[in-house]
């Protein structure tokens, strides 16, 4: 298994994002998302990559479950804090107060059946708590050994010079693939490399729309996030549908999946990128490490980049009340 850094973490070049498989897509099924954790292990995926507010706590519970009896330096474990989840889904709040970090590290350390976090990442900024505050308090779990390393997600490029001043930060986690280009333009991937910080790109396959396999709004279960994201209503439905037909064809030519070329260009871009595509399925999961025997040339990179220029999709990533909770 090829590896890439986070800081000075080092990980599997490809990641695992957990949270589908207890959350916001249909078809739970904890079964057959064991046997793709324990087969992601087996394959030598070491990243796996969860947060206290999926389920809520069910899937930390999960990987937990997984990763029972194993040894603890044979994976990376990866989750976050900040966000509070009310009674209905929609209802959420944002906590980074110093108090609420001690407290959630607890609770995630007791599901996921651990003594510390390799990577614990704060998943959503708090206005009302001064990035110093959050940070510095991650900086004294760090000190009690139940962290390794700090993490931030979908901040801006100032909040994380502030918070890699306050302590060193080893990663940032934000959306990257060919439809959601921002973190080229906003800074974000810039200061990264200039500081050291890797980037974990989260939805590399663009929610499951850069596989090719999803053709029409009705393809979506009644329970499924997916139906209330603009990306997928109305007319952006289509136009972001035609944007997968180049990918397609440069898939088909190159005898790949259009997953496959989607994530080899995702690593292509940078050595600091880990993707951490999401599944459920071991089907899934073994087509996307097939991504890391990929080389894209620079020719065929410019084409996939024409196809996809940055701002090409259409339609926001999420809706209105949470495209707020972005990039501060």
């Amino acid at each position: 298994m090829h590896t890439r850094n986070l800081g000075n973490l080092t990980v599997s070049a490809l990641g695992l994002g957990c949270m589908g498989m207890s959350e916001f897509y249909s078809g739970r099924d904890d079964a057959e998302s064991l046997r793709t954790i324990d087969r992601a292990l087996e394959l030598g995926v070491t990243l796996l990559d969860t947060a206290d507010m999926y389920g809520p706590y069910t899937n930390e519970e999960l990987v937990g479950r997984a990763l029972r009896g194993r040894r603890r330096d044979s994976f990376v474990l990866a989750t976050k804090f900040g966000v509070v989840r009310g009674p209905r889904p929609q209802d959420r709040g944002f906590d980074g107060s110093p108090a609420h970090v001690k407290r959630s590290i607890e609770g995630s350390l007791q599901r996921l059946g651990v003594d510390y976090v390799d990577l614990y990442q704060y998943h959503r900024v708090d206005e009302k708590t001064p990035i110093e505050d959050t940070v510095g308090a991650l900086a004294d779990l760090v000190k009690a050994g139940k962290v390794r390393y700090i993490g931030l997600s979908e901040v801006n490029a100032d909040t994380l010079r502030r918070a890699h001043r306050t302590s060193p930060i080893s990663a940032l986690q934000s959306e990257y693939s060919l439809w959601t280009r921002d973190p080229e333009v906003d800074g974000v991937l810039e200061t990264c490399r200039e500081l050291g910080i890797g980037f974990l790109a989260y939805s590399p396959l663009g929610r499951g729309f850069l596989t090719g396999q999803i053709n029409q709004f009705e393809d979506f279960a009644e329970d499924d996030y997916r139906r209330f994201s603009p990306r997928f209503q109305g007319e952006n439905f289509q136009k972001n549908l035609d944007l997968v037909t180049r990918l397609r064809e440069v898939a088909r030519a190159r005898g790949a999946t259009p997953a496959q070329l989607a994530l080899a260009w995702v690593m292509a871009k940078s050595p600091q990128v880990v993707p951490i595509p999401g599944t459920k399925r071991q089907k899934y999961l073994e087509e996307n490490l097939k991504s890391l025997e990929l080389q894209l040339s620079p020719a065929e990179i410019s084409d996939l980049e024409a196809a996809f220029p940055i701002g090409a999709a259409s339609g926001n990533r999420y809706p209105e009340a949470m495209m707020a909770s972005l990039g501060r």
